[in-house]
């Protein structure tokens, strides 16, 4: 089995990530068992000067600090469990020191093997007034549709304010529910939770859509990887080609 390296950004999406990883294991591989997992998260602090000020450079240097990290405690290949990063990532730069899973595409192609046409998208500001998601899903020929301004500004608050710190509001709960069915009105037929804090509050149960899920997605398919299961990832950072153009 191969050894996973988990990129933690911001700590709960990292812990449900790690958490559900190894819960995989248990289940198919028998009690106790998962493969080898390295978790490394540098303060979210050291990043967000870069966020609040378009630095994503700056960003992709600490996230690359930690992939460094994780090379130096044994880990073959790596997973950033947060959407936004990937927008730091993504930017062209010295090859990061392991190959890992683009978390955009794992959503996206999940969202085409259900048949999707028509995907929201919730998660921080800057992912969801970004390219990264209608980047993603339009590679596999999937229109991503965002909330209207303010419920994109309740989103993000909740998620600074509320999910990064741990915090489960009963109220939060039901304003995402309510944005989602605003979603759905829209024409979406399923929602994407990329911010993977956001499966902390949103679950399949009070969604007026499906969801996908980011967080565990992200995991299972990790978990494919380090099981043989899928192909060993190529991506070491930088831009995504397009399908018809990967080697």
């Amino acid at each position: 089995m191969r050894h996973l390296g988990i990129l933690g950004h911001s700590t709960e999406g990292a812990a449900l990530c790690f958490r559900a990883f190894c819960q995989r294991g248990f289940k198919e591989l028998g009690e106790h068992q998962h493969p080898d997992v390295t978790l490394d998260c540098i303060a979210l602090a050291r990043s967000m000067p870069g966020w609040d000020s378009g630095d994503h450079a700056a960003v992709r240097g600490v996230l690359a600090e930690s992939v460094r990290r994780l090379a130096a405690a044994g880990a073959e290949f790596f997973l950033c469990p947060d959407n936004t990063a990937h927008m730091a990532l993504e930017l062209p730069g010295e090859p990061l020191a392991l190959p890992g899973l683009h978390l955009p595409d794992v959503v996206a192609a999940r969202a085409a093997r259900d048949g999707r046409r028509r995907v929201g998208v919730l998660g921080t500001r800057y992912t969801m007034d970004g390219p990264l998601y209608p980047t993603a899903l339009g590679r596999v020929g999937i229109e991503a549709a965002i909330p209207e301004a303010a419920d994109r500004e309740l989103i993000h608050r909740t998620i600074f304010d509320e999910l990064l710190n741990g915090e489960i509001d009963a109220g939060s709960r039901e304003a995402f529910a309510a944005v989602i069915g605003r979603l759905a009105e829209r024409g979406c037929d399923a929602v994407a939770l990329v911010c993977t804090e956001i499966p902390l509050l949103v679950t399949p149960e009070i969604s007026p859509l499906p969801t996908l899920d980011s967080t565990r997605l992200s995991a299972d398919a990790a978990f494919d990887v380090a099981v043989g299961l899928a192909p060993f990832p190529a991506w070491r950072g930088g831009p995504v080609p397009h399908v018809g153009d990967r080697s």
